[in-house]
């Protein structure tokens, strides 16, 4: 089946967030999501601090990508940040995730990006491989630090 990748519109919003809860629940998190349509429509479609793209299968949504731009120092250029790509169980091995994939490196190419970066939990061990075979590299010796809630009003020294 022929995939089909569109950018996301307003109208996308409650596909997006539930695409978000089937992947939170994925990642054995499904009480982690506190994103609302409104919320997504704002950040993508009003602010737009990221935007998304739907794949497609006959006319199907079968996954999506989330994705924003950072930037590097050390090339001095921006780079694309994959925050989330999702393909429903359903459609897992039928090339919607090289399909979202290539669409994302296409783009980081056609906007001057020096990067095209992701995380991936170390226990999914197929995204990981799926990953590798794409010709991505593991950045091991990194490790992801986050603040958030009362952490980061604290670290603002408000709280």
């Amino acid at each position: 089946m022929t995939v089909t990748i569109r950018p996301a519109t307003p109208q996308d919003a409650a596909l997006i967030l539930r695409f978000i809860r089937e992947l939170a629940e994925f990642e054995r998190e499904p009480d982690a999501v506190k994103a609302t349509e409104e919320g997504l429509r704002h950040a993508l479609f009003g602010e737009r601090s990221a935007e998304a793209v739907i794949a497609e299968q006959e006319g199907k949504p079968m996954g999506f990508a989330l994705f924003f731009h950072n930037f590097s120092t050390w090339t001095g250029r921006k780079g694309l940040y994959l925050e989330d790509l999702y393909v429903t169980p359903e459609a897992r091995g039928s090339g919607v995730g090289t399909a979202l994939l290539r669409h994302l490196a296409g783009i980081a190419l056609d906007r001057g990006c020096g990067r095209f970066e992701w995380a991936v939990l170390d226990w999914n061990t197929p995204a990981i491989d799926f990953y590798t075979a794409m010709g991505a590299e593991s950045l091991d010796e990194w490790r992801i630090r986050r603040v958030t809630g009362e952490a980061l009003a604290k670290l603002a020294d408000r709280g």
